[in-house]
């Protein structure tokens, strides 16, 4: 007689092997038949941030030298007078893009930014910065991965239904002050979700909850897949 083995314990044997992806969907069918279970949504949630994870220390991090000193370097404009596609300085009468050159939006350089005008542009790092991460790569979405998303593709997503966690129903004070969920939330929505400011709110209600509360036990509210869940 075959003795089945513990879904949750195989779940955390994956996770031990790094097998994130299978231990990731064992932990989504504890979770559809038993969503108030914590165990599941913490190891979930440590599975998500470790396929996205970068380790800082290993690294290379390319010098000055290498940067400045580099001899297959190509130039990028040609020189004026010189191309077979643009006119040359003297037929035009006017600057050329290489005396004024434009940006990526086709506005000419002035020789400063004006507020608001490069922030919301997909082109810009502000937008990559504030955009999340995938389950599958640790870069943030461009515009190539971005299209991809914006077609309805279900692949780079965690779950099909939506995201793991739903950051805006989340309500980060009360798991703040629960050391067993804290660090395991701050380093999904660090690593995952890439957002720095919520990130930043946990330790900060940490500090400030004393000691007699953190011992407490209550309810709690743990957003899957869009849909509020209580946990014991």
């Amino acid at each position: 007689m075959e003795v089945p083995m513990d879904p949750l314990f195989l779940a955390w044997s994956y996770f031990r092997r790094r097998r994130f992806q299978p231990c990731s969907d064992i932990c989504s069918k504890i979770l559809e038949d038993s969503p108030y279970d914590q165990a599941a949504w913490s190891l979930k949630t440590r599975a998500l941030t470790e396929m996205v994870y970068i380790d800082e220390v290993e690294v290379d991090q390319e010098g000055i030298a290498e940067m400045t000193l580099d001899e297959s370097s190509i130039a990028q404009v040609a020189r004026p007078g010189t191309s077979l596609r643009l006119p040359g300085t003297s037929h035009g009468g006017g600057p050329t893009p290489a005396i004024r050159p434009m940006t990526q939006s086709g506005r000419p350089i002035t020789g400063f930014v004006r507020p608001s005008t490069q922030s919301g542009r997909p082109g810009t790092m502000e937008q990559a910065i504030r955009t999340p991460r995938t389950a599958h790569t640790a870069r943030p979405v461009t515009s190539a991965s971005g299209r991809f998303v914006r077609l309805g593709t279900a692949s780079m997503l965690t779950n099909p239904e939506g995201p793991f966690i739903n950051m805006s129903r989340l309500n980060l004070a009360k798991y703040a002050r629960k050391p067993n969920l804290s660090r395991t939330l701050f380093e999904y929505i660090f690593h995952h979700e890439n957002d720095v400011k919520n990130t930043w709110f946990i330790p900060g209600i940490r500090k400030t909850v004393p000691i007699c509360s953190q011992s407490s036990r209550g309810g709690g509210h743990i957003p899957l897949s869009g849909q509020g869940v209580s946990a014991p």
